[in-house]
């Protein structure tokens, strides 16, 4: 994966420009959050601060439509993505004069570790001064933006928020603590914050290494470091205040989304109607469309479409599978009829698009 990627799962694809095929995870287009439509929720509850770091510019308040990245600062870039990336805060941020502007990502989970100097943060609430050592993790969905001091140290972890949830399947009171925005700072003499820096470096370590069973090496080492923040993690992280009728309702739109999403990851295969899916969430397909376009900028089907995509290009990739054979196995009863889904979404015909991806 390259700096603050996106694998979305989620985007409406018309007009999409066909993917670059020469990396090994085809990764669909982002597109930005659709004009016109709500501003992204508060989810995050973080006190306002008195001001930006002193000499740096205060992030702009991320009034009217907030992007959601593939790669920060380039949208509708596509890009082939491993699972997780790890990177210096300087390496991305430099090059965007230590600004990363308001944007979030729709299904990755990112934490910002602080090892020394000042950032101001950005979390749609309101915007605090932090000094290192210290800890942002924002799951998917979630708004942010930073403005770093120059002389900044500290690692970015970039991680599809998917792939967490199946490593921790039958440990949902700590996946709960994880899937909320969590702050955690300390004072460098405290063993916490020694605790937190050994297990990010035995990730950066992990995803850097390319020796045999690296995937196994990386799960053990993100399983490492979800274990010993969920045990810093207060047990309330990232609850709305109680009477906060704003606040509670977009917490509840985005509860709402994200059982969606799960829902269409476990189904979509057999393309379940979005009144079949919004039942099982006891709301109604509009609801279902309001909350989506609320938290994600576009409408619920948009969902669907994407992750059938998202598969599609994996088949196509790392298979073998006649064209007829992946419709099948997607719940097309129509080769034809699959060929131009796929066109429509990605400009491409599967034929072209495989046969780019294995050159």
């Amino acid at each position: 994966m390259h700096g603050y990627a996106e694998a979305l799962h989620n985007s409406n694809m018309s007009g999409a420009k066909p993917l670059p095929p020469s990396l090994p995870l085809p990764l669909l287009p982002v597109l930005p959050v659709l004009p016109g439509s709500a501003s992204a929720p508060d989810f995050t509850g973080l006190p306002p601060a008195a001001g930006p770091p002193a000499g740096r510019r205060r992030i702009a308040s991320g009034a009217g439509a907030l992007p959601s990245y593939a790669l920060y600062g380039e949208p509708g870039r596509t890009q082939a993505t491993d699972w997780l990336h790890c990177e210096r805060i300087a390496d991305r941020s430099r090059r965007h004069d230590w600004e990363i502007r308001p944007h979030r990502h729709e299904s990755l989970l990112q934490i910002l570790h602080v090892q020394r100097g000042t950032v101001q943060a950005w979390l749609e609430a309101g915007s605090q001064t932090l000094q290192g050592p210290c800890l942002l993790l924002m799951p998917a969905l979630v708004p942010h933006g930073f403005v770093f001091a120059p002389d900044v140290e500290g690692t970015v972890l970039t991680v599809l928020e998917q792939h967490l949830r199946r490593l921790l399947q039958g440990a949902e009171p700590l996946l709960g603590r994880l899937t909320q925005t969590l702050r955690l700072q300390w004072q460098h003499s405290d063993p916490a914050a020694a605790e937190v820096d050994l297990a990010l470096q035995r990730l950066s370590g992990a995803f850097a290494d390319t020796g045999a069973w690296r995937d196994l090496a990386l799960d053990a080492a993100l399983l490492h470091l979800a274990v010993v923040l969920g045990r810093l993690a207060p047990e309330s992280a990232g609850m709305a205040a109680a009477g906060d009728s704003g606040a509670l309702a977009a917490t509840r739109a985005l509860a709402h989304v994200r059982r969606y999403r799960a829902l269409v990851e476990a189904q979509f295969r057999q393309q379940p109607t979005l009144a079949r899916l919004s039942s099982s969430l006891g709301i109604t397909p509009t609801q279902l469309n309001r909350v989506c376009q609320r938290v994600l900028g576009h409408a619920a089907l948009g969902v669907l479409h994407g992750r059938l995509v998202l598969e599609a290009q994996r088949d196509l990739a790392y298979t073998t599978q006649s064209i007829k054979q992946i419709a099948g196995g997607l719940g097309f009863v129509d080769a034809a009829y699959f060929t131009r889904f796929f066109q429509r979404q990605t400009g491409q015909t599967p034929t072209a698009w495989r046969a780019l991806a294995v050159r």
